[in-house]
Protein backbone atom coordinates (compact mmCIF):
# COMPACT_ATOMS: atom_id res chain seq x y z
CA UNK A 1 0.00 0.00 0.00
CA UNK A 2 1.21 3.85 -0.90
CA UNK A 3 1.41 6.46 1.85
CA UNK A 4 1.04 9.76 1.82
CA UNK A 5 5.10 9.29 2.77
CA UNK A 6 6.16 7.35 -0.10
CA UNK A 7 4.24 9.44 -2.28
CA UNK A 8 6.43 12.72 -0.74
CA UNK A 9 9.82 10.78 -0.94
CA UNK A 10 8.68 10.18 -4.58
CA UNK A 11 8.24 13.85 -5.34
CA UNK A 12 11.16 14.81 -3.50
CA UNK A 13 13.21 12.49 -5.31
CA UNK A 14 11.71 13.49 -8.62
CA UNK A 15 12.13 17.05 -7.94
CA UNK A 16 15.89 16.45 -6.95
CA UNK A 17 16.43 14.42 -10.11
CA UNK A 18 14.99 16.81 -12.50
CA UNK A 19 12.38 14.26 -13.53
CA UNK A 20 9.10 15.93 -14.84
CA UNK A 21 7.52 13.21 -16.33
CA UNK A 22 8.29 10.82 -13.43
CA UNK A 23 6.80 14.44 -11.04
CA UNK A 24 3.47 14.69 -12.98
CA UNK A 25 3.07 10.71 -13.01
CA UNK A 26 2.47 10.92 -9.13
CA UNK A 27 -0.33 13.23 -9.28
CA UNK A 28 -3.98 12.58 -9.17
CA UNK A 29 -6.12 14.05 -11.88
CA UNK A 30 -7.90 16.45 -9.46
CA UNK A 31 -4.81 17.22 -7.28
CA UNK A 32 -3.60 20.44 -6.49
CA UNK A 33 -0.33 21.90 -5.49
CA UNK A 34 -0.37 24.85 -2.90
CA UNK A 35 3.54 25.62 -2.88
CA UNK A 36 3.18 28.32 -0.54
CA UNK A 37 -0.01 28.25 0.79
CA UNK A 38 -1.57 31.35 0.12
CA UNK A 39 -0.53 34.45 -2.69
CA UNK A 40 2.50 34.40 -3.56
CA UNK A 41 4.49 34.90 -6.72
CA UNK A 42 4.12 32.21 -7.87
CA UNK A 43 0.39 32.24 -7.39
CA UNK A 44 -1.24 35.53 -7.01
CA UNK A 45 -4.50 34.72 -6.39
CA UNK A 46 -3.62 31.73 -3.90
CA UNK A 47 -5.63 29.49 -5.11
CA UNK A 48 -2.89 26.24 -5.85
CA UNK A 49 -2.26 25.02 -8.91
CA UNK A 50 -5.51 22.55 -10.04
CA UNK A 51 -5.26 19.70 -12.60
CA UNK A 52 -2.50 18.06 -14.72
CA UNK A 53 -2.16 20.98 -16.74
CA UNK A 54 -1.72 24.01 -13.81
CA UNK A 55 0.98 21.58 -12.33
CA UNK A 56 2.71 21.16 -14.64
CA UNK A 57 3.10 24.59 -15.62
CA UNK A 58 4.13 25.24 -12.04
CA UNK A 59 6.63 22.61 -12.68
CA UNK A 60 8.36 24.14 -15.41
CA UNK A 61 8.07 27.89 -14.35
CA UNK A 62 9.08 27.30 -10.75
CA UNK A 63 11.02 24.11 -10.39
CA UNK A 64 12.45 23.75 -13.46
CA UNK A 65 13.73 26.93 -13.39
CA UNK A 66 16.66 26.25 -10.71
CA UNK A 67 19.75 24.67 -11.37
CA UNK A 68 18.87 22.04 -7.98
CA UNK A 69 16.57 21.41 -5.10
CA UNK A 70 18.03 19.81 -2.29
CA UNK A 71 15.33 18.51 0.40
CA UNK A 72 16.61 17.74 4.33
CA UNK A 73 13.41 16.52 6.26
CA UNK A 74 14.26 16.49 9.86
CA UNK A 75 10.92 15.33 10.95
CA UNK A 76 8.09 13.37 9.25
CA UNK A 77 5.08 12.80 10.50
CA UNK A 78 2.50 10.19 9.19
CA UNK A 79 -1.19 10.63 9.93
CA UNK A 80 -4.25 8.89 8.06
CA UNK A 81 -3.83 9.60 4.27
CA UNK A 82 -1.22 12.24 5.21
CA UNK A 83 2.27 13.55 6.08
CA UNK A 84 3.57 16.25 7.20
CA UNK A 85 7.54 16.95 6.24
CA UNK A 86 9.47 19.65 8.39
CA UNK A 87 13.05 20.11 7.21
CA UNK A 88 14.59 22.95 4.79
CA UNK A 89 14.63 23.10 0.91
CA UNK A 90 17.68 24.32 -0.67
CA UNK A 91 17.50 25.75 -4.12
CA UNK A 92 20.46 26.40 -6.17
CA UNK A 93 20.06 29.14 -8.85
CA UNK A 94 21.56 28.91 -12.68
CA UNK A 95 25.37 31.25 -12.06
CA UNK A 96 25.86 29.83 -8.15
CA UNK A 97 23.94 31.66 -6.07
CA UNK A 98 21.31 29.76 -3.52
CA UNK A 99 18.25 29.98 -0.83
CA UNK A 100 17.04 27.84 1.49
CA UNK A 101 13.93 28.21 3.59
CA UNK A 102 12.29 26.06 6.51
CA UNK A 103 8.98 25.23 5.80
CA UNK A 104 6.54 22.28 6.77
CA UNK A 105 5.83 20.37 3.47
CA UNK A 106 2.49 18.21 3.28
CA UNK A 107 1.35 15.18 1.12
CA UNK A 108 -2.16 13.59 0.93
CA UNK A 109 -2.89 10.63 -0.38
CA UNK A 110 -5.64 9.61 -2.99
CA UNK A 111 -7.56 6.79 -2.89
CA UNK A 112 -6.07 5.59 -6.06
CA UNK A 113 -2.81 5.97 -4.77
CA UNK A 114 -1.73 9.31 -6.24
CA UNK A 115 -1.09 12.94 -4.93
CA UNK A 116 -4.41 14.48 -3.83
CA UNK A 117 -2.64 17.50 -2.20
CA UNK A 118 0.67 19.12 -1.99
CA UNK A 119 0.69 21.93 0.24
CA UNK A 120 4.17 23.81 1.42
CA UNK A 121 3.71 26.53 4.21
CA UNK A 122 7.01 28.67 4.15
CA UNK A 123 7.56 32.42 4.36
CA UNK A 124 8.68 34.54 2.16
CA UNK A 125 10.34 36.93 4.15
CA UNK A 126 12.08 33.74 5.86
CA UNK A 127 14.14 32.85 2.49
CA UNK A 128 17.87 33.43 3.45
CA UNK A 129 20.60 33.74 0.93
CA UNK A 130 23.42 31.13 1.47
CA UNK A 131 25.71 32.19 -1.05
Amino acid sequence: MTTARDLGKASMAAVEAHDRVGWLALFADDAVVEDPIGPSVFDPEGKGHRGPEAIAAFYDNVIAANESIKFTIRQSFLCGDEVANVGVIRITFAGGSAVEVDGVYTYRCSPNGKIAALRAYWEADAVRSIT
